[in-house]
């Protein structure tokens, strides 16, 4: 094909296609755009309302609360009250009723968003161009309750907890010192004057085992008797069973025996079985640890005198001390003999000990307020030392069981308590009770509430917020003031 003949055809098509789209747009197949002037020439609705605020006209992200110019000297734009932008739902200002999935309710009023005594009958914005929002039927009851939306209450978290009757718990907290057990300290005190021939392996601080030897001493007193006990056993004038006679009972021969005045010296009975088996008296004896413990005082060296009543060591058992808590004068009237207690100690941290309250000292310490509780602990490792400074926890209560709240669940305003008891599907009664003794986290409440009543825990704020505003919306709407309906 030739060249001529391939333009032809090119020219034939060209105004085949042009005479099939004039043709389409006649008959509306298709529509052709409006000129472009057209869009721009459009008309634009004016603004209303009040300027809320002024942009930069350059469409940057500043903003001003009064009319100002740019670095360049270009006024601010004004925004108006319609051209806000909202972030709040809106309602549906046309309808006068709102649709819920099967039930359809009535729009009353519109209050104020601001929590103000506004209302309106009609659609409105407020001075900021925030939209009012609308109160159907059913949400403004007479019974003094107050309804929430589930959305607004599952943004705000709030939760409920059932009323339980148990029995009050309460930790009282008190500063406490280790001490010893004033019945487990033994004395090491001879009852006769003699001098000390040497002294065991033992120091201030060594731990000794009931029966260890603690030193060997001489007694000219302990000789003598333990010479009339060798006497009497070889003529027979007295019995050898000094325990089937009562104690002071004279012997046949009309003296007390030799036994039991050695057992009045603090002799102990090995000392005296020794002199009866061989037959013969030793010139010193050795004295051993009365108790297993830990040496408190060695007052005793190889060759020193001593005499009648001297003390020449003090054990001290250990495993199991008293911790002496320092209770306040408020909270003493809940501590009883009995309850459980549990320590903590900088020395171990982490580490609980656990002890019984045993004692309380009658009388009060007016320069710190406060009573001393004597704890029994067991101290098995003597991980407590004595003067060791402690945190005590005392668990007290009572076993009667009472109705439970969470501390939380009281609104106290000082001179009024409130809870707010869920009643189902979203709406909330504000409930006046009374406040008994108060525990670990939780409260008692006497009176205001049943047992299985459920109560908000958490975002009850809010809902005494909607709760006064609604009574303020009352009054405002009955011309009242809120105070008179109180």
């Amino acid at each position: 094909m030739s060249a001529l003949s391939k333009g032809l055809v090119f020219v034939a098509a060209v105004i085949a296609a042009a005479g099939a789209g004039l043709w389409a747009g006649q008959n509306g197949i298709v529509r052709l755009p409006s000129h472009p002037t057209a869009a721009i020439n459009a008309p634009r609705a004016e603004p209303t309302g009040p300027v809320i605020y002024y942009r930069d006209p350059d469409g940057k992200p500043f903003y001003s609360l009064a009319p100002r110019n740019t670095d360049g000297g270009a006024p601010y734009v004004a925004v108006h009250a319609s051209e806000d932008v909202s972030f709040e739902p809106k309602p549906k200002t046309q309808a006068a009723h709102s649709s819920v999935p099967g039930v359809e309710r009535k729009i009353k009023f519109y209050r104020n968003p601001m929590g103000l005594p506004d209302t309106s009958p009609v659609p409105k914005k407020d001075s900021m161009g925030m939209d009012y929002i609308p109160v159907y039927e059913g949400e403004d009851s007479d019974d003094g309750s107050v309804k929430i939306s589930p959305g607004k209450i599952q943004r705000t978290g709030v939760e409920t907890v059932v009323v339980i009757k148990r029995p009050l718990t309460r930790t009282i907290q008190a500063p406490g010192v280790v001490a010893l057990d004033e019945r487990r300290i033994a004395v090491v005190a001879p009852k006769f004057d003699g001098y000390v021939v040497n002294v065991g392996d033992v120091t201030t601080g060594t731990h000794v085992k009931a029966g260890d030897v603690l030193a060997t001493v001489f007694g000219q007193a302990v000789l003598d008797q333990a010479a009339r006990l060798l006497i009497e056993q070889n003529s027979d004038s007295t019995r050898i069973d000094e325990a089937a006679s009562p104690p002071g009972l004279k012997g046949p021969a009309g003296v007390v025996g030799a036994a039991r005045r050695l057992q009045n010296l603090g002799v102990p009975e090995e000392f005296m079985e020794q002199v009866k088996r061989e037959r013969r008296v030793p010139d010193t004896f050795t004295i051993r640890a009365p108790i297993s413990g830990d040496v408190l005082e060695r007052n005793w060296s190889d060759g020193q005198g001593f005499k009648a009543g001297d003390v020449g060591f003090r054990v001290a058992d250990h495993s199991m001390v008293w911790m002496m808590a320092n209770v306040a004068e408020s909270d003493i009237g809940a501590v009883e003999p009995g309850q459980a207690v549990t320590v903590t100690t900088r020395a171990h941290p982490g580490r609980i000990f656990k002890g019984t309250v045993r004692v309380i000292y009658p009388h009060l310490m007016k320069e710190t307020r406060t009573v001393q509780v004597r704890i029994e602990m067991p101290n098995a490792d003597r991980a407590l030392l004595p003067d060791m400074y402690g945190e005590v926890q005392i668990a007290t209560g009572g076993n009667e069981p009472a109705l439970i709240v969470p501390s939380s669940a009281v609104i106290d305003s000082g001179n009024r308590q409130v809870v707010l008891r869920d009643m189902g599907e979203g709406r909330y009664e504000p409930r006046d009770v009374k406040v008994g003794h108060r525990g670990d986290g939780v409260v008692e409440l006497t009176g205001g509430v049943s047992e299985g009543n459920r109560v908000v825990v958490n975002g009850n704020f809010l809902i005494d917020s909607e709760s006064n505003l609604q009574s303020a919306l009352k009054s405002f709407q009955t011309g009242a003031t809120p105070e008179a309906n109180q």
